[in-house]
């Protein structure tokens, strides 16, 4: 009398079945309704918040390599000083060499002394007035190119300490206008002592 038959089995089976069904859904029901919806727009926006963050700091970037470059531009000596070197020296090799200015001059002063000096004039005052004054207006001319280049040499080399604080002056600026320096001093030397007879003076006529 215990025993079951097939049927009352298979209606004992599909009850616990349905049972389990019951039991599984609810557990499905439990997923937050949209979590799938929803992921993607949160990650857009995450995506939005840091490209907004990222893009003021490109910019600040962006402005401090602008503001480096700018400095650094600033901090180079500019074409002034290098064209003040070699106008130095080119003045200072004029000086030595001499110039056409120095060839009228002295030519000028030459005609000046055959013009006032008679022909009864003495020896020595003939040669004075047409070789003497001639070379001396030489050997001026060669003193103002000299001290022409001795001034603009100082200027050059004396030019950072009045410039940007921390400017490193180029090496070959330095040497070209120390090279203009040393040729001024060397020119207006020769000159004085060439305008003061005491370089090459007149020879005597005793």
């Amino acid at each position: 009398m215990g025993t079951k038959t097939d049927d009352e089995a298979g209606a004992d089976t599909g009850t616990e079945a349905k049972s389990d069904e019951e039991t599984v859904e609810p557990s499905k029901s439990e997923e937050p309704a949209g979590t799938g919806a929803g992921t993607q727009p949160e990650a857009e926006a995450q995506d939005a918040a840091v490209t907004g963050a990222a893009a003021p700091e490109a910019v600040a970037q962006d402005g401090d390599e602008h503001a480096e470059e700018t400095a650094g531009a600033a901090k180079t000596p500019g074409a002034g000083q290098g064209a003040g070197a070699v106008v130095s020296a080119g003045l200072g090799v004029v000086s030595l060499t001499g110039s056409w200015v120095g060839t009228v001059a002295a030519a000028r002063e030459t005609l000046i002394g055959q013009l006032e000096t008679s022909s009864s004039a003495s020896v020595a005052k003939q040669v004075q007035e047409v070789y003497g004054d001639a070379w001396q207006a030489t050997a001026l001319v060669g003193g103002l190119f000299a001290l022409a280049a001795l001034i603009v040499g100082v200027f050059v080399l004396a030019r950072p300490a009045f410039g940007v604080p921390g400017a490193p002056q180029p090496t070959w600026i330095k040497s070209v206008a120390w090279a203009g320096v040393v040729l001024g001093v060397v020119g207006l030397l020769l000159s004085v002592l060439k305008y003061t007879d005491v370089l090459l003076g007149l020879p005597s006529t005793g």
